[in-house]
């Protein structure tokens, strides 16, 4: 098995990485999780208070259920991961997403990296970068259309929390990838060299 932490500021592209080395890979071989299904459940918060949550601090996530999670996928175990819900901020009580080990288990978010007990369990990190312009742009697209958000309720909450928590969590991560790869999932080259380096990886194991 081989665990790869795909890491990167909100909108740089990490979902057409991900995307991208699947699609070239058995599908049967890999299996994703996502780090924004182990946020912390906030149901019991106000709506005023939900409206400001910060989703971009590492104090946001279930750290020791994803690591769990993913020590028992290395183990050969199954899991249940979590849903949650943007919309309520909760994590629902009766639906999980069944998940089977896999030869290549992808572990994707913003904020992998910022955790030690989870970067121990990466065999290959890779770091996906993009220009703060482009990734406004697809944050501002997101959140409307898959969030609910007006303009300015996205713009007010990348100014206040998604940039300044950028800066002090997710761009100083960056020196924890193996790879780093600029221009999102554009960029043919680097998903090119990061699936030799699977390749190679699972070679190397006899997988």
């Amino acid at each position: 098995m081989l665990i790869i932490g795909i890491a990167g500021g909100t909108g740089s592209g990490k979902t057409t990485v991900v995307r991208k080395i699947k699609n070239l890979l058995k599908e049967e071989d890999v299996a994703v999780i996502s780090q924004d299904s182990y946020y912390k459940d906030s149901s019991h918060l106000t709506p005023e208070q939900k409206a400001v949550n910060n989703f971009d601090h590492p104090n946001s996530i279930d750290w020791d259920l994803l690591v769990s999670d993913l020590a028992k996928l290395r183990s050969g175990q199954a899991i249940e991961s979590p849903v949650y819900s943007y919309i309520t901020c909760s994590r629902s009580t009766t639906e999980t997403v069944h998940v089977e080990p896999a030869t290549i288990i992808i572990v994707e978010g913003i904020l992998i990296f910022t955790n030690e007990e989870l970067r121990k369990l990466f065999d290959i990190s890779i770091f996906v970068d993009a220009d703060a312009d482009d990734r406004l742009g697809r944050v501002i697209q997101r959140d409307i259309e898959e969030r609910g958000k007006t303009i300015q309720q996205v713009l007010k909450r990348y100014q206040e929390t998604v940039k300044p928590m950028h800066l002090q969590f997710i761009e100083p991560s960056k020196r924890y990838a193996d790879i780093i790869v600029p221009q999102g999932g554009h960029n043919r080259v680097a998903i090119s060299i990061i699936i030799a380096t699977i390749e190679k990886a699972l070679l190397t194991r006899g997988e």
